[in-house]
């Protein structure tokens, strides 16, 4: 990545799910610094560090998928921390044949946007309640708090997504719903402040990554279809 495209990516505007909290810790950074006690202008510079971090965080900076209908790409930014064939989340109704499943997980300094893998309908979405464990651990898939979507293709097969929450991620978004229709690399959700994002390719679909890899939401190339 080159130095220009560095300083586009830290100075992206951040998603409207920021509004919130930029103005919460502006509010909170202007009173401070505005009064003359000590206590309150700490309390100020903590606003405005505070601020100042849900910009970076919460940034959405815009991408461009390949120009091919035939690729699934990554989710989300962020390291691949397992490459392994296992069987579906049942909620998803994928059958139970195991199928490759790429993780992906997101520290605080990665861009938070999840993106869709390819283009299809929205054909279920399930949440579930659950443990705050590191989500880079294996267990996190089934333990944590999670929120799966099965994403179906034209030519009928399935691809399912799965947001986990981790140690400090305590929300989870999803801007989508049942039935919408959806482009690849199109912004589907967020989760606040740490988490993980698996992808469940089709059968017989197998991964062109490698644990460890770096991946670009809405760019990298997960498996070709």
């Amino acid at each position: 990545m080159s130095l220009i495209q560095s300083f586009k990516l830290v100075l992206s505007p951040p998603h409207r799910a920021a509004t919130p909290f930029l103005l919460a810790g502006s509010l909170v950074g202007l009173l401070g610094r505005a009064t003359p006690w000590r206590v309150t202008r700490l309390l100020g510079n903590a606003g405005i560090a505070f601020t100042a971090f849900c910009l970076y965080f919460f940034r959405d900076p815009k991408r461009t998928p390949p120009p091919r209908a035939d690729l699934v790409l990554a989710s989300a930014d962020g390291r691949v921390t397992s490459v392994a064939l296992v069987t579906p989340p049942a909620a998803l109704e994928m059958g139970h044949t195991p199928v490759w499943r790429v993780s992906t997980f997101l520290s605080v300094l990665n861009v938070h946007i999840n993106r869709m893998p390819a283009a299809g309908e929205v054909t279920k979405i399930a949440y579930h309640a659950g443990k705050f464990l590191n989500a880079s651990l294996d267990k996190a898939s089934e333990h944590n708090e999670r929120n799966e979507l099965r994403l179906t293709l034209p030519d009928g097969r399935n691809i399912g997504v799965v947001q986990i929450a981790g140690l400090i991620a305590r929300r989870i978004l999803c801007f989508v719903d049942e039935g919408d229709h959806m482009e690849a690399g199109e912004r589907f959700g967020l989760i606040r402040f740490g988490s993980r994002t698996d992808v469940y390719l089709p059968p017989g679909v197998e991964p062109l990554v490698v644990e460890g890899q770096t991946m670009v939401g809405g760019e990298t190339v997960l498996a070709t279809l």
